[in-house]
């Protein structure tokens, strides 16, 4: 798959991500939230919880299922970058979670 075709689908999953939440409820907060450290794809509001979404698409599931892709060190990052969004948005003491669309 050549990177452009790569980039189409990750992006076509990300809207597809984003229906698929406001669906259920959920508020979208920020798509794309840049910081030093990466980028987390969705911010959400589910409810009182702010979810961080991490959308993994796949046309097939050669490589695996897509929540297999975020392992351990994939995990932390999330995590520092989650913690940078809070902190930057002064948001203290406010429940989060983690999501894998």
């Amino acid at each position: 798959m050549s990177k452009t075709t790569g980039k189409n689908l990750g992006k076509n999953g990300e809207e597809i991500a984003i229906n698929f939440l406001e669906k259920r409820g959920y508020q979208i907060l920020e798509k794309n939230y840049r910081c030093r450290l990466g980028e987390i794809d969705i911010v959400a509001k589910d409810k009182e919880k702010i979810v961080f979404v991490e959308v993994k698409t796949r046309g097939s599931l050669i490589f695996g299922l897509p929540q297999e892709a975020v392992n351990y060190s994939k995990q932390m990052r999330l995590t520092r970058l989650a913690l940078t969004y809070l902190s930057y948005h002064k948001l203290k003491n406010v429940p989060c979670r983690f999501d894998v669309v």
